[in-house]
């Protein structure tokens, strides 16, 4: 692992995942860190580099204080263009899922030929091109306030997410992968949530709070968005309707799965990204 600063934020955690070919820039969706993509990076090794990072407030990118100041959706967009920066990355691939799609998606639209391709899984993004405020309120992140942030021990917690959805849905690889990275040992043998509860609540508030679907025009690079079939996150029609808008875009729809997919079935999902990236 290694650190990039970014303007006004936090060190962001960079992870190298290893492979040979084009590089790959990978984010991950709100609550999860980079190397949960580790999973999807094995199947992919022998074709691309992948290259992950974790996003301000997950992972080892640690934030201090309150969440609000000066965080939201457009400072991810920004984040992300940071690290490709500091990395030297020329015009990478970039494999994204759902918060983390849509900052590749904001990154792309505001300086256009960052990413020579974009594969973004389920982006979240608001209804109408409407402006919309923070949602406190919004379910999810009502329920992320309330997650459970400390466990005995690893296997603990694996072994309750594992028991109940929708967490119950990863395959056991990609459980293991998010469990195993995403906390941090406590001075007492407990271990605790990496990216904290409030932190995960504030992603949540802010995913209707951009404007990335009246700017999927200003994304010139050709992008795939995917979803599941079973994913009740983002509804069909939802992804065709942002398709029309960009210049160069189209659906992908992957059976059996859902808003999770990329831990859900890692094979499926990087046989699919690597056909998509294939036919550049």
């Amino acid at each position: 692992m290694r650190t990039v600063p970014v303007p006004g934020g936090p060190a962001i955690a960079v992870h190298d995942l290893g492979g040979s070919g084009p590089d790959v820039f990978l984010a991950h969706a709100a609550g999860f860190h980079g190397r949960a993509w580790e999973p999807v990076a094995r199947r992919l090794a022998d074709r691309f580099h992948c290259i992950a990072y974790d996003v301000r407030g997950h992972g080892d990118s640690v934030v201090e204080g309150d969440p609000a100041d000066g965080w939201d959706w457009a400072t991810l967009a920004r984040d992300a263009l940071a690290v490709v920066d500091a990395l030297g990355l020329d015009r990478p691939l970039g494999l994204a899922h759902s918060s983390g799609a849509t900052a590749l998606l904001l990154a792309e639209a505001a300086r256009p030929g960052t990413f020579s391709a974009l594969y973004c899984f389920e982006p979240i993004g608001p209804p109408t091109d409407d402006d919309y405020p923070p949602m406190p309120d919004r379910p999810m992140a009502v329920g992320a306030r309330r997650r459970r942030a400390a466990f005995a021990s690893r296997e603990e917690a694996e072994a309750t997410y594992g028991a109940k959805p929708p967490l119950s849905a990863l395959s056991p690889e990609g459980l293991h992968a998010y469990v195993e990275h995403g906390f941090a040992d406590a001075e007492d043998g407990s271990v605790r949530l990496k990216c904290r509860p409030e932190h995960e609540a504030h992603m949540y508030e802010y995913g209707f709070a951009h404007d990335v679907r009246r700017r999927l025009g200003d994304v010139r690079c050709p992008v795939v968005l995917a979803r599941g079939d079973a994913s009740v996150a983002v509804p069909a029609g939802v992804l065709e309707a942002w398709a029309e808008r960009l210049p160069n875009g189209r659906v992908d729809v992957l059976p059996g799965v859902g808003h999770l997919a990329p831990l859900e079935d890692p094979d499926l999902v990087a046989q699919a990204v690597a056909t998509a990236f294939g036919r550049l």
